[in-house]
């Protein structure tokens, strides 16, 4: 067979996979229906278990690699869930007949949390100053708006959620009231001042980003801030995701974002400001990469694409973000050091230390 004929029967044979993938999510979803209405959860690790075993018999008997089954049917996986999950949501309906206010609601979160939202029935209302044609449903300016609303979510930048928590408190909107921020440390005072003015007010922090489709296994944190009827309310919202749930104080909540958030973009930050001013080309670099450079550029990559002034507020404001600054600090002049004095003992203590507490890092994180 010729090349141009071989690429036709490749083409077919593509066909042929996604025909068969539209299928399986056809009854995937057909399957949660079933689950629902049985009254079971969406999500059977056991099933998931028994469908990747036969992906990686089949592949073996096939010839197979079965690491690549294993990949395939996970992301399967992954789509018939997020497909069973949607449906549930839309399901249970929590915002039928309810209006949603989204300050902020044109941006990366904003808009997720306006689809999320509107999956379950709420009225979304959008204020954005990125807003150019006004109507009953977008202004440009949240003041303008009535505040009338049986939600409004806060989802601006952390400065500007500051400032309009502490404006909303002067006169606190009847509806459940929440931000979305990344850090709690900026928005202590405006919380604080809603939730002395009476206001239904809680704090969350969903735990990605905004290209999320399938909420198993990510987490979201809520922040209560002397309201719990209002955090609970906010967390009944997720109650028809697989989402994880946390409850934390504020402070709690920005020590460990100054280590989860700040720590990790702090290092990625210092990675790719290191490449770029050791005047080496990306060219030569790619020429002799390395797996675990290759892994390191594709994080570092995506951190350079996310947006500078929020990463610097995650830096900045953060009450807590001077100490995980200082301990990486600490960490890299404690290596150069041992590299500097030829200690090899002092450098694989660091290696052997760092492999004991990612191990029960990992194995805390299997057990939760």
């Amino acid at each position: 067979m010729s090349l141009e004929g071989l690429r036709t029967q490749l083409a077919a044979i593509d066909r042929d996979i996604l025909e068969r993938i539209a299928l399986r999510l056809q009854v995937a979803k057909q399957i949660g229906q079933a689950k629902s209405a049985a009254g079971l959860p969406t999500r059977d690790f056991h099933q998931e278990k028994a469908v990747l075993e036969r992906a990686a018999a089949a592949a073996r008997e096939t010839g197979l690699a079965p690491d690549l089954a294993r990949r395939v049917l996970l992301d399967l996986i992954d789509a018939s869930l997020g497909l069973q999950e949607r449906d549930l949501v839309i399901q249970e309906g929590r915002g039928a007949g309810r209006r949603a206010l989204i300050i902020g609601g044109s941006g990366k979160m904003g808009r997720w949390m306006g689809s999320f939202l509107a999956s379950q029935g709420y009225d979304v209302h959008v204020a954005d100053p990125a807003v150019v044609t006004e109507d009953d449903h977008h202004v440009s300016d949240w003041r303008s708006a009535a505040l009338d609303h049986e939600l409004v979510v806060v989802a601006a930048p952390l400065r500007t959620t500051a400032t309009i928590l502490e404006s909303l408190a002067d006169s606190p909107p009847r509806g459940l009231v929440f931000d979305i921020g990344s850090l709690k440390s900026p928005l202590r005072q405006g919380l604080a001042r809603l939730a002395a003015a009476g206001a239904r007010v809680t704090s969350i922090h969903p735990m990605f980003g905004p290209g999320t489709e399938l909420l198993s296994g990510r987490h979201v944190v809520f922040v209560d801030v002397g309201v719990p009827e209002a955090t609970a309310a906010a967390r009944a919202l997720f109650a028809s995701t697989m989402a994880i749930q946390v409850t934390m104080d504020l402070d709690a909540h920005d020590r460990l974002v100054a280590f989860v958030l700040g720590l990790s973009h702090a290092v990625n930050i210092a990675f790719f400001t290191a490449l770029a001013e050791s005047h080496e080309a990306v060219a030569h670099l790619d020429r002799i990469s390395s797996t675990t450079f290759d892994a390191q550029l594709r994080v570092a990559a995506a951190v350079a694409r996310e947006n500078p002034s929020l990463y610097y507020e995650i830096q900045a404001l953060n009450d807590y973000g001077a100490d995980a600054l200082a301990a990486l600090g600490a960490a890299v002049e404690r290596l150069r050091a041992a590299v500097g004095a030829r200690d090899e003992a002092e450098f694989r203590r660091m290696m052997e230390r760092g492999r004991d507490y990612l191990a029960g890092l990992a194995a805390g994180q299997a057990g939760g």
